[in-house]
C-alpha cells in the first residue's frame, strides 16, 4: 500500500507542478484573464481593497473582491506577472484537492481517495482553471469547503469542521454572491428530503446562530462599504447579475461584456467538456452497466448508500439550477466536479478488466498532456494567441520620449489594457485628431485591425509604416498627422512637419 500510495502521489504532484510550471509561461489572452488581471492590478495600484475597477472611474459590480483581493496581494509579494496572478487559483486547487482527499476517505478508502484527488485534478475545467486569473477556482472553493465540512459533520466529525461550514459560505458569498448559498443549499435540500428523520437529529450538531453570525460578520461589512462607495452596486450585482442576466438570455444590462445566449439546458453539455475525460468515460462505463442488466443494482446502490447520494445531489446542484438559465459559461461547472470526481474516482478505483485499467490510466495523462502541448505550441509562436503582450512588448522597447502613447482605434483589448499597466489608450478615428490637437507627439503608434485594407490606411495616413504584426493587429508608426486633420492644421497655418 505505501508503494502504491507513493506511485499516486507521485502522479499527482506531476499534474499539479505542470500547471504551476506552465501558468508561468502562457500569455494572458483576452478576454476573460486580462480583464480580470488589470482589475486586480488596479487594485495593487490604488490601494483600494473596497471598490473593484474595471478601468479608473469605472467601478466593477460585477463580482465580490475575494479572487480580486488575493491576486492583488500576490501582485504585493512576487510583483505583476502572469505567474503572481495565476498562483492564487493554483493554491484553491489545491485546497480543493485535499478536501477531496479528505471527504473520499471519509466515505470509503484511501484507494478512493487517491482515484478521487486524480480524477479531480485532471479534469479539464479543473487543470484549466488551477492555473487561470477567474473567480470560479475561488467560488468552488467556498462551496466544496462547506459541503465536505457539513457531511462530515453529519457523519460524526466535530471541532473546526462545525465551523468551516460557515468559513466556507462566507469565501462563496465573497467570491460570487448569492450564487453560492444555492449551490450549498441544494444538495442540503435534497438530502433532507430523502433522509428527513436521519437529518433533523444530525442537523443541531451545526452551530447555526453562531455560525450564522460569523458569517455576516465576515460578508456584510464588504457589501455595506461597498454601497456606500459606489451606490448602485447592491441593485446590479444582486438583482441584475443573479435574476436578469440568468431569466433574460440576451441581457442587454451588462455593463462589462455581452450576455451569453445559450441553448436551455446546454450546461449539462458544459458538464461533459468541464469533466472531460472522466465524464464520459463514467457515463459510458454506466451505459454498459445498465444495459447489461444491472440496473436494479444501479438505482438500490444510489438510494440505500447515505454517501452516494450526497455526493450526487452536491454534483449535480450546478446542473439542476441552471438548467433553464440562457446565460451559462462551461466556468459555471466547476463547484460540481470535487464531487463528480469522488464518485468517478470510486469507480476508477474498482476497475479490474485490462482495457479499464489501461483506459483510465490514458485519462490521467490526457488532459495535463494536451494543454502542455498547446503551452508548449503558444510559447514558441506556433499557436496564435488572441494576445497584445508581443505588441505591447515590442511598443515598450521601440518608443522614446515624445512619441505617443499606444493608441488602438476603436477597441482596445483588455490583454493591451493589461501589459501597457494601463497606458494604453483607444481612441477613434475622429478623436485621433483631437488627441494630436492637445498634445502633438514626435511619432504615432497606432494599432489597428489587420483585416484593414491598404486603402483604409491610406485615406487615415499620410505616411505609416508597419512595424509589427500578431494575429488580430498591426502597429503603425505614423510620422504627422491623420489626412483629416491636416487639411485642418494646413487652414490654421500649422504644417505637418510642425510635429
Amino acid at each position: 500500500m505505501s508503494k502504491r500510495f507513493n506511485v499516486w502521489l507521485l502522479l499527482l504532484v506531476a499534474v499539479l507542478v505542470s500547471r504551476f510550471i506552465g501558468m508561468a509561461f502562457f500569455p494572458f489572452a483576452d478576454t476573460t484573464e486580462p480583464r480580470y488581471a488589470e482589475i486586480a492590478r488596479l487594485m495593487a495600484e490604488t490601494g483600494d481593497w473596497i471598490t473593484p475597477w474595471f478601468e479608473p472611474g469605472v467601478p466593477f459590480w460585477g463580482k465580490p473582491p475575494m479572487s480580486f483581493w488575493a491576486q492583488a496581494a500576490a501582485i504585493k509579494v512576487f510583483g505583476v506577472s502572469e505567474f503572481s496572478l495565476r498562483f492564487p487559483s493554483w493554491l484553491a486547487t489545491l485546497g480543493m484537492v485535499w478536501l477531496v482527499w479528505r471527504l473520499a476517505r471519509q466515505f470509503w478508502s484511501v484507494q478512493v481517495a487517491q482515484w478521487s484527488c486524480l480524477v479531480f485534478a485532471t479534469m479539464a475545467l479543473t487543470y484549466i482553471s488551477a492555473g487561470a486569473v477567474m473567480t470560479d477556482a475561488f467560488l468552488a472553493l467556498g462551496t466544496t469547503l462547506a459541503l465536505v465540512s457539513f457531511y462530515l459533520v453529519m457523519t460524526g466529525e466535530g471541532g473546526p469542521w462545525r465551523w468551516s461550514f460557515f468559513l466556507g459560505l462566507a469565501i462563496g458569498l465573497l467570491s460570487k454572491g448569492p450564487l453560492a448559498p444555492v449551490l450549498i443549499g441544494i444538495p442540503i435540500v435534497l438530502w433532507l428530503l430523502l433522509s428527513w428523520r436521519e437529518a433533523t437529529n444530525n442537523l443541531s450538531r451545526l452551530s447555526w446562530w453562531r455560525g450564522s453570525l460569523l458569517t455576516a460578520l465576515l460578508v456584510c461589512p464588504w457589501y455595506v462599504l461597498a454601497e456606500l462607495k459606489t451606490p448602485g452596486f447592491l441593485d446590479y450585482f444582486i438583482l441584475g447579475e443573479h435574476v436578469r442576466r440568468f431569466l433574460d438570455p440576451g441581457w442587454a444590462g451588462d455593463l462589462y461584456g455581452s450576455a451569453h445566449n445559450q441553448p436551455k439546458g446546454m450546461i449539462w453539455v458544459f458538464w461533459l467538456w468541464a469533466s472531460f475525460p472522466w465524464g464520459i468515460f463514467a457515463l459510458v462505463s454506466l451505459a454498459l452497466a445498465w444495459f447489461r442488466g444491472n440496473r436494479r443494482g444501479i438505482v438500490s446502490k444510489t438510494l440505500s448508500d447515505p454517501g452516494v447520494s450526497l455526493l450526487l445531489a452536491s454534483a449535480l446542484a450546478p446542473m439542476l439550477f441552471l438548467t433553464l438559465a440562457g446565460n451559462t459559461l462551461w466556468t459555471y461547472i466547476l463547484p460540481s466536479l470535487p464531487f463528480t470526481a469522488i464518485l468517478i474516482g470510486r469507480w476508477a478505483s474498482q476497475c479490474e478488466s485490462l482495457w479499464l485499467s489501461r483506459m483510465r490510466g490514458g485519462a490521467v495523462a490526457l488532459v495535463p498532456v494536451l494543454l502542455t502541448v498547446f503551452v508548449g505550441l503558444a510559447e514558441a509562436g506556433w499557436a496564435p494567441l488572441k494576445t497584445e503582450k508581443e505588441l505591447v512588448s515590442y511598443y515598450q522597447q521601440a518608443s522614446n520620449t515624445g512619441d505617443s502613447p499606444l493608441i488602438y482605434l476603436n477597441d482596445l483589448p483588455f490583454s493591451a489594457r493589461f501589459y501597457s499597466n494601463g497606458k494604453a489608450l483607444e481612441v477613434t478615428e475622429s478623436g485621433l485628431g483631437e488627441l494630436l490637437e492637445n498634445k502633438p507627439f514626435q511619432r504615432l503608434y497606432v494599432a489597428v485591425p489587420r483585416t484593414w485594407p491598404d486603402g483604409k490606411l491610406a485615406d487615415l495616413f499620410m505616411s505609416a509604416r508597419m512595424v509589427m504584426a500578431n494575429s488580430r493587429y498591426q502597429l503603425l508608426v505614423v510620422q504627422g498627422l491623420p489626412r483629416d486633420h491636416q487639411s485642418v492644421s494646413g487652414a490654421n497655418g500649422v504644417r505637418s512637419n510642425d510635429i
